[in-house]
């Protein structure tokens, strides 16, 4: 296949063009300048502009673009950004794919997109949440696919958890901690974390691609969530330190403002019945294991 890939400077991006080419497959990336490399193509979201041919002879498209979720308040421009970051780009590559009557548009998303769930495990025929800002941004972000899916290109709208990697994603703020003997579970502890390897989301991500048969809402994360007193306690053993301490729910609040109810302290219990239903195996199954293998690498 030859994939268009925007996003691919990203940690997710970075790792899908090499396993992508790795499986023979040809990979352009879209850039934000000049283009300075035989595989980059250049793109302007904002002034809807992606250089002339960029879609020739194309058979898919993947989507990652979206500024990080960052621990920090969420002042208005910060907020604005989360949110222009995702949907901008989706609106423009989605009209490309119409245009161009491209077969795929695998497009990111998030498992915000439930809401908070509680301790009520859900899976990719649940609604949409109804309360918060990622799940309004993120229930916004898949809308952003429409003229695509009104052209009747396959949209996969991959619902992606909290990554585990060696060199960031979760692991980033959390292992230094960790390593100073400061970490700890966050507020009671109760509220469920669904995560999944990096290895195992770009593996996903190439499923969605070549399994024709896949559209719409895929949620990539480990079949097993855990609550974030679990997770606590499968990284201290995996580093090898204590995790004695707590941060409580209102001292996050008092720093973190709303952020830290839906980036810290909401529940998400969501599991990945769509790549389980369709044979999809993960190498990294539980938390511990994504945890274990992403330490080794370090």
């Amino acid at each position: 296949m030859r994939v268009v890939v925007a996003g691919s400077s990203g940690m997710i991006g970075t790792a899908l063009v090499a396993h992508l080419r790795a499986s023979g497959h040809e990979v352009l990336r879209l850039v934000r300048r000049a283009p300075a490399a035989p595989d980059e193509r250049g793109w302007d979201p904002p002034a809807g502009r992606v250089d002339p041919g960029t879609f020739d002879g194309v058979d898919a498209v993947v989507n990652l673009c979206g500024s990080p979720q960052k621990p920090q308040r969420w002042s208005g421009a910060v907020k604005q950004a989360m949110r222009d970051s995702r949907i901008v780009p989706t609106e423009v590559l989605a009209t490309a794919a119409a245009k161009h009557h491209l077969p795929v548009l695998v497009n990111a998303s998030g498992i915000h997109y439930y809401g908070d769930t509680g301790g009520r495990a859900v899976d990719e025929t649940a609604p949409a949440g109804s309360t918060g800002l990622l799940t309004e941004i993120t229930r916004d972000w898949e809308a952003a696919t429409r003229a695509a899916d009104d052209a009747g290109v396959r949209v996969v709208h991959m619902r992606t958890g909290g990554v585990i990697a060696a060199g960031g994603g979760l692991l980033g703020p959390l292992r230094p901690l960790f390593l100073l003997g400061l970490g700890g579970r966050l507020g009671s502890g109760h509220q469920y974390m669904s995560c999944v390897s990096l290895e195992d989301h770009v593996r996903a991500l190439r499923t969605v691609l070549e399994r024709a048969e896949l559209r719409g809402p895929v949620n990539s994360t480990c079949p097993e969530p855990v609550t974030n007193a679990a997770f606590t306690a499968a990284l201290a053993e995996v580093l090898h330190r204590p995790a004695v301490f707590t941060a409580p729910a209102f001292a996050m609040r008092l720093v973190l403002g709303e952020a830290a109810d839906e980036l810290a302290l909401a529940s998400l219990r969501v599991v990945p019945a769509v790549l389980e239903g369709n044979g999809f195996t993960f190498r990294h199954p539980t938390v511990r294991d994504a945890l274990a293998a992403a330490v080794d690498r370090v």
